[in-house]
Formats: C-alpha cells, structure tokens, sequence
C-alpha cells in the first residue's frame, strides 16, 4: 500500500490514458495518490479526477513559476477549490531562482500569502523550491508552519538542510531523485531522517527513478522510490510503504487504510 504523494496525473500527457495509468500503479502497489494542480487548467483536470476516483486526492495552488499572474480573481479562484472535500493541501507553492519567470520579491510575496491563506484554511502547504533554499528556509521560518505541518515537495538538499526543515514543523518528501547514482546527500537524508518525517513521491511525468530514468515518469513508479529507500534504512518495501502511507494520511487528514 503505497501513497504517492505527488503527482501531476492532470497534465497533457497523460490525458486519455488515466485508467492505464492507475492499473499500472495498483499492479505496483501504489494505492493512492496525491494529484497536483499548479495552474488553473490543471487544477481544474484535478478536481474531474478526484471526483471520477476513489483512490484520488488533490493539491491545489499557484506554482512559482505562475506568480507574476497571481491577482486577487486568482486568489478568490483558489479559495473557492480549497473548498472541495478532497482537496487536501495547498500547493504547490514556494520559489523558483532557476525559471526565475517572476522577479524574487513577486515569488516572495504570493509564497507568503499562500501560507497565510493553507494556516487560515487549516490546510498543510506543499513547498516547491528549486535554487532557492534559503530564502525558502526564511519565509516558513518567518510565517511560521501552522498545525496541519507542511511539506518540502522532491527534496534535494543536504541532511543538515532537512533537519532545519523538520524544525519548523515540515515533512520531507523524497522523489525519484533520491535513486540517482550522484544523489548521496539525498541518500544520507532519507537514510538518517526520522522515519515519521518522510514521504514519498514521483512527481509523475517528471523525475522517473532508477531503473526508468530518462523515461516519462508514472505514478507506479512510487514502487522504486520506496524500494530504494527501503534498502537504505534496512527496512523491507512494506514496512517503508506502511510507514510513509500513515504519515501521508496524517498531513492530509485521511482516514487509515489497512
């Protein structure tokens, strides 16, 4: 029973072919999963998913890289689907320095207003941050994490990084990345953090894991983030996927699966 807890499922390329797309998943024992709405467009693909499937759940926020267009219509659009029953987080939210499609100070700006807005709505946030650690280390720092936590989406920093993350109330989530050959800082995080402050994820179709790597990423694909890490910690794929599940559906607030 594996909970990916990110993936963008709602996207074009995988338009016509969500039900091969979950076959597969269940087949590898991924049973749940966490469909991400970064814009309007996929935000709207993830609310017809969730109400089409069981299995589904959904995140909805705008992405770094959509900042420049945040306006209040924006604002008021967000908060009407964080109403939706199956909406379990707000994001992804955070910044960008790679991109860099909107200057720092507008990223900062609606990053804040969105973690306003998860702690007012007693939503946990989902962090995208690509080159940007620090400033993104601020700004939870400054807001503060509210009691629903957060979550520090495909992270690729340093154990000492995670552990600050952890600090402020932030769960680490650990996409295919963590199964690349180069990724030993990852590795050491995801060996050495508290089994209760870790997920996992695909961010499906980007990021494919060893042994898929270079390929489109699939949902399914959770199985060898969890294998890895499983191996890493000594663990065996049910325990790792046990565990990350129970932590998954206390972020999200969802009842536990057997």
């Amino acid at each position: 029973m594996i909970f990916d807890t990110h993936t963008h499922l709602n996207v074009e390329e995988f338009l016509g072919r969500e039900e091969e797309e979950l076959a597969l998943a269940a087949e590898m024992g991924v049973t749940r999963m966490n469909i991400v709405g970064f814009d309007k467009p996929t935000i709207e693909r993830a609310i017809e998913l969730v109400d089409k499937y069981d299995q589904l759940y959904a995140t909805i926020g705008w992405h770094p890289t959509e900042a420049g267009t945040y306006t209040e219509d924006v604002e008021n659009y967000l908060l009407e689907k964080l109403k939706h029953p199956k909406v379990v987080a707000l994001g992804e939210i955070g910044l960008d320095y790679h991109w860099m499609t909107a200057p720092k100070e507008v990223q900062e700006h609606v990053f804040r207003r969105q973690i306003q807005l998860s702690k007012e709505l007693d939503l946990p946030f989902v962090v995208h941050t690509r080159d940007a650690l620090e400033d993104t280390y601020e700004i939870i720092k400054s807001e503060g994490v509210g009691p629903r936590g957060g979550i520090m989406h495909s992270f690729s920093g340093s154990l000492e990084w995670a552990q600050k993350f952890v600090e402020l109330g932030m769960t680490i989530s650990f996409s295919g990345v963590v199964t690349f050959k180069k990724a030993t800082d990852i590795q050491k995080t995801a060996k050495e953090l508290p089994l209760d402050k870790i997920l996992v994820e695909t961010d499906a179709p980007y990021l494919a894991p060893v042994p898929k790597r270079g390929r489109e990423n699939k949902t399914a694909y959770t199985r060898y983030v969890v294998d890895f890490i499983a191996d890493l910690r000594g663990m065996t794929t049910e325990e790792l996927a046990t565990a990350t599940s129970t932590n998954a559906e206390g972020i999200f607030g969802l009842e536990r699966k057997s």
